[in-house]
């Protein structure tokens, strides 16, 4: 299946079928197809109905691909072929399905099953188009092989995959053999112009690590000022950087000019702690610190079925940030006001800890503003959440890629990889991938041995 915005090299047109992992994916995503044709099995249209109430993202677009389908109908019926207004764009239909097929799915795999309807579907139009190219597009592994058997092409939905993950930005370069003269200078000045140094071109910010056989120096590259300044390693709210990625991804926290940073990592390497950390440092220039995951539910059951109310429900969810809180908070025994502050920041919200779900209809100004487990957000809610903050706001997404909890979500299509590949050349924007893991050395035998 071709990208959006890749030429097209195959005359002849397609037919696409799209079922529901699709859809919730990416509403429109009906217009990235180029010239070729997409069509909906009825199916799918009732999947969706079941999926339009409540404020998850799934349920937002479920009700955007129901008011684009309505949109794009207007009077005439969605079960003929209708013109696309993307430009050069195909045509859409829903696909009824009632006619007797040659290669039945349900009689192979078992009646009363959606995915084998949508199945059908996709072969009643094999069987009506011999003339054209049908492929199922599923964000389904499973439904992709079942296609497969029954010699149907299936894809995955390519739009805003990433391609080469193990090779995704880092947002660090260590250089060797540099100047020994250059390092003294930058350790005496701290702020220097990067334009006389012999730094890799970069279009973006970005960290260096400079060394020779006797001395290194740690420091920022600001592509906007082309300046160069030196990181330090200090404890910000009493919490030290471990190794100097760590200390990257705090200068990162703390520079008033970034608005927008992520931090990528294993388990244990630090990224909640810091960032947590870093906003409280700086909770005198926000409003707000807001601190948020997306609740992924064990056995992709819904919260609805735990008991109690909405905070007893979602608390579980919550509780790796409470945790991290906590740890905070015990650097400060001992210290009975800061104690006393942090107790009180959190009994007046200046720190609020809540599912994403909580935060649609909220102004995002002057917050600071911490998603965590963004590998499950998919490219649309990284999209979202960015597109609605306002003035004097940060966003911090925290994440690790490799461990997806998501259905349909993988390494190349979540939302975290699609913003380190998209928004590295941002002048408002830098980033940090963690290695180490700093937990314990536990921990550490598990996440390299395990």
């Amino acid at each position: 299946m071709a990208k959006k915005g890749k030429s097209i090299t195959t005359p002849s047109k397609k037919i696409f079928v799209l079922d529901t992992s699709v859809i919730l994916y990416d509403h429109d995503a009906i217009n990235n197809f180029h010239e070729h044709d997409v069509a909906i099995p009825i199916q799918v249209l009732e999947e969706l109905d079941n999926f339009k109430s409540g404020n998850d993202t799934r349920n937002f677009e479920a009700r955007s691909f129901i008011r684009l389908i309505d949109e794009t109908s207007k009077q005439k019926l969605i079960s003929d072929w209708i013109a696309l207004k993307a430009p050069n764009g195909g045509k859409f239909k829903v696909v009824l399905n009632e006619k007797p097929l040659k290669i039945d799915a349900e009689e192979v795999y078992g009646k009363g099953k959606t995915d084998h309807k949508i199945l059908n579907a996709a072969l009643s139009l094999k069987e009506e188009n011999p003339d054209k190219k049908v492929v199922l597009v599923s964000k389904d592994i499973c439904l992709r092989l079942k296609a497969k058997a029954l010699d149907l092409n299936a894809e995955d939905y390519e739009t805003g995959k990433i391609k080469n993950v193990d090779e995704l930005y880092a947002g660090k370069t260590e250089i060797n053999n540099f100047s020994e003269s250059v390092i003294d200078y930058i350790k005496k000045n701290q702020h220097i112009s990067a334009l006389d140094l012999d730094l890799p071109a970069k279009t973006g910010n970005h960290f260096y690590i400079l060394k020779n056989k006797r001395k290194t120096v740690n420091v920022f590259y600001n592509h906007s000022q082309k300046t160069i300044s030196s990181v330090s390693t200090d404890p910000i709210f009493k919490i030290k950087p471990k190794n100097i990625e760590q200390a990257f991804a705090i200068h990162a926290l703390l520079d008033p000019e970034i608005k927008l940073v992520s931090i990528q990592g294993n388990a244990g390497t630090g990224k909640t702690l810091l960032a947590l950390a870093s906003a409280l440092e700086q909770r005198k220039n926000f409003r707000q610190i807001y601190v948020t995951r997306p609740i992924v539910s064990l056995s992709n059951k819904d919260i609805g079925f735990l008991p109690g109310d909405a905070k007893s429900k979602t608390d579980p969810f919550m509780a790796p940030i409470w945790d991290n809180l906590r740890f905070i908070k015990e650097q400060f025994i001992g210290d009975d006001k800061m104690s006393a502050k942090i107790d009180e920041l959190i009994s007046t919200e200046k720190i609020a800890i809540a599912p994403l779900a909580f935060i649609r209809g909220r102004t995002l100004t002057k917050i600071f503003f911490i998603i965590d487990e963004a590998q499950n957000l998919t490219p649309h809610e990284v999209k979202t959440i960015i597109s609605r903050a306002g003035e004097h706001t940060k966003v911090v997404f925290t994440g690790d890629i490799y461990q997806i909890d998501t259905p349909y979500l993988d390494s190349e299509s979540n939302g975290l990889s699609y913003l380190i590949e998209n928004a590295k050349n941002h002048p408002l924007y830098a980033h940090i991938t963690l290695h180490k893991g700093e937990r314990s050395e536990l921990a550490n035998l598990a996440n390299e041995l395990l």
